[in-house]
Formats: structure tokens, sequence, C-alpha cells
């Protein structure tokens, strides 16, 4: 069944929610980039994120953010190579190499946080406080309590 109001098609809503999305990421970047991380694009950040405080494989890596182990494998190639992420034996298994963010990677990830905090302070300023608070609580109440999941196949690699 179609929306009643033509000015509010159901398309409208993730098309309107991906464009806040989108907003939100290029404006981090740019920030980034400002700030000297001009090498990381949006995909670097979930990588770094999946990755974790303790290191993982790329086999894990992959399973994490649904991809293929040679897509992980060909990521964490590039975020080695632009200092990013390391590789290091696994003091368990000597057999296996740890994927591990550096300082470089670390100072990506807290940067980001800081910026995010930033537009979203921006976004209250233009929105009000109380509107981004009630858009935030709104969205929490319509998305899963695991909202936040990397695994699901082919969000990442098709």
């Amino acid at each position: 069944m179609a929306t009643a109001d033509p000015e509010r098609p159901g398309f409208l809503l993730p098309l309107l929610l991906l464009a806040g999305f989108r907003t939100l990421i290029d404006d981090l970047h740019a920030e980034l980039a400002r700030q000297g991380h001009t090498e990381l694009r949006p995909l670097h950040g979930f990588v770094l994120q999946a990755v974790g405080v303790e290191g993982t494989t790329a086999t894990e890596l992959g399973q994490r953010l649904g991809i293929s182990k040679q897509a992980a494998g060909k990521t964490v190639d590039r975020l080695v190579a632009l200092g990013y992420l390391e590789r290091v034996d696994d003091p368990r298994d000597a057999r296996r190499k740890l994927v591990r963010t550096t300082a470089r990677g670390r100072d990506g990830l807290h940067r980001s946080a800081v910026v995010f905090d930033q537009l979203r302070q921006r976004w209250a300023d233009t929105l009000g406080p109380e509107r981004v608070a009630a858009m935030e609580d709104d969205l929490r109440a319509v998305t899963p309590a695991n909202w936040f999941r990397l695994d699901v196949p082919g969000w990442f690699g098709g």
C-alpha cells in the first residue's frame, strides 16, 4: 500500500537517512584530512573498529565484516601500507599473524570520535539539542538492539 501523504513517500525515508549518514561521513573525512589523515576512507573506519583493541586475524576480520578472507587481507595490506595497521606474531599461536591497530590507527579512531562529537553538536546547533536527542531515541526504538553488526554478508563485499 502506498503512503497516503504524497509529499512523504515511503522510499524517501531511507534516502534521507542515507543522505544524513553520508553528510556526517563526508564531513568527518574532510576534517580528518585537514588533521593529517588524508588516506582514511569510510570503509577503513569500519575495518579499524572491527580489528578491535586486542587485534584479530585476517580470517576473523573477514568474518566480522562479512567479506572473504582475501578481501580482508587486501584491505589489511592497504592499511598496513598506510601505517594504520600492523601484522604481528600471535603470542598464543606462532602459526598465526594478528592484525593490530598502530599508534596512527588509534589516533585516527580517537580523532574520529572527537569529530563525530563536534558534528553531533553542529546538528544540535542547527536542529536543537532536544530534536537531535529525540531523533536518536526514535532510531533506537526502530532498530534492533544489536544494530552495529559488521558481519552481515554482502554489506561490504557484495
